[in-house]
């Protein structure tokens, strides 16, 4: 259900600007959804006129585009935000979010208060109110950009590899906690596992996470076998579930046990090796 819409004076003129705005920013709407921490399929309703923007929505369009909210909504001439409203390095929202990533990772999201991400960002809870009107409109977002940070990883790792091997070598190492960057997104997501258990939205975000995650190790799996490196006949969509099974729980007593990042890796090497690799 749908929350805080724009009144009734929201229409296709507000669709009409909003589009504008993606189209000066120069990118896809896709990747304007990411800069703003939206579901894609939200905005793609939004703008075709089967969904309301919500005024969180808009604030957040409004500091990404740097125009006034009220120019979205027709009510101000469309004249540019001067600099000094938006001084922050990806706009306001998208510090807001990464603000908040990085304090659930060190206190856990139950132990954050929206005042803590305020006095982190230099700014008011009002001003985050702003934005994100409450904490589980936070959560959604946090969780969202993780995912977006997480995928584009990811692709990145693909594009740098020979073949399936390498490949699967890469997303096992991406995986693996050994820097400070990866164990505070593990730390994250153990937050996050529990709390899908009791969220809706979480937990639907979580599961089309996890949908993309093992998707993405199967269609590995898959190259593999047609390349020749792994064995002919081996299930990709089993041999991704038991893979990124095995990734959550050795990860997971790599933070909670003190288990050896590397011993975690040497692990996943000995299951790829008898499991997959071909003679």
């Amino acid at each position: 259900m749908e929350t805080d819409d724009v009144s009734g004076a929201q229409g296709a003129d507000t669709a009409a600007r909003v589009r504008e705005v993606i189209a000066a920013a120069g990118v896809s709407q896709r990747e304007f959804a990411r800069r703003i921490v939206m579901d894609p399929s939200k905005l793609s309703r939004s703008l075709s006129g089967t969904r309301r923007f919500t005024v969180a929505e808009l604030a957040r369009i409004a500091a990404e585009g740097r125009v006034d909210v009220g120019r979205l909504l027709g009510a101000r001439p469309p004249e540019q935000v001067p600099s000094a409203v938006a001084p922050v390095e990806g706009g306001r929202p998208l510090q807001i979010v990464r603000e908040t990533v990085r304090l659930i990772a060190e206190h856990g999201f139950h132990a954050v208060r929206v005042a803590d991400i305020a006095r982190a960002c230099a700014t008011s809870s009002a001003a985050i109110h702003y934005h994100f009107p409450g904490r589980a409109d936070l959560l959604e977002a946090a969780v969202r950009w993780c995912m977006d940070e997480d995928t584009a990883r990811r692709a990145a790792r693909l594009a740098t590899a020979d073949d399936a091997v390498a490949e699967l070598d890469q997303l096992i190492d991406l995986q693996t906690p050994r820097t400070e960057q990866q164990r505070r997104q593990w730390a994250v997501w153990l937050d996050l596992w529990a709390e899908a258990a009791r969220s809706t939205t979480v937990g639907r975000l979580h599961a089309e996470y996890y949908r993309q995650w093992r998707e993405t190790v199967a269609d590995v799996v898959r190259r593999g076998v047609a390349q020749g490196v792994f064995r002919a006949g081996a299930d990709p969509r089993a041999q991704a579930l038991t893979l990124t099974a095995l990734i959550d729980g050795l990860a997971t007593q790599v933070l909670a046990s003190g288990t050896d990042a590397d011993a975690m890796r040497t692990a996943l090497a000995a299951h790829v090796r008898t499991a997959l690799l071909a003679a």
